[in-house]
């Protein structure tokens, strides 16, 4: 069944969930990619409700990209505001398992723009308790 283009909360929840033992501890079993995108995807989605615009755009290769936090909006060419990263750090950033500054200095996460920074006022999206 396709991932409605917007994100359900409780869809979001159980999607992250069935992952969350791969998160805390990257040795065990890695997810099936279609478990991995549903939880990227749903994940970038609710970021893109709850922090709504277009300055900046969060990517997540292979499996989505989507625009939000408000100010002026990019519609043509290269965004000047980026976030991106890979579908495991974006997971654990979008859970609190990782914070914004920390994926950035290691090299996981790439920010470009003068805004682009602002991503970690609006994360995580989902909280992965315990």
């Amino acid at each position: 069944m396709p991932t409605p283009r917007r994100a359900d909360p409780a869809m979001t929840r159980a999607a992250v969930s069935a992952i969350a033992g791969w998160l805390r501890d990257e040795s065990g079993p890695a997810p099936a990619r279609v478990e991995l995108a549903e939880a990227v995807r749903l994940t970038a989605r609710t970021l893109a409700i709850v922090a709504p615009g277009s300055s900046v755009e969060v990517r997540v290769p292979p499996f989505v990209a989507v625009q939000c936090i408000s100010g002026p909006a990019h519609r043509r060419g290269n965004p000047p505001n980026v976030v991106e990263t890979d579908p495991r750090t974006w997971l654990l950033l979008a859970t609190g398992l990782l914070d914004v500054a920390g994926a950035a200095e290691s090299g996981a996460l790439r920010l470009s723009g003068g805004r682009a920074g602002e991503v970690a006022d609006w994360l995580p999206v989902v909280s992965l308790q315990g």
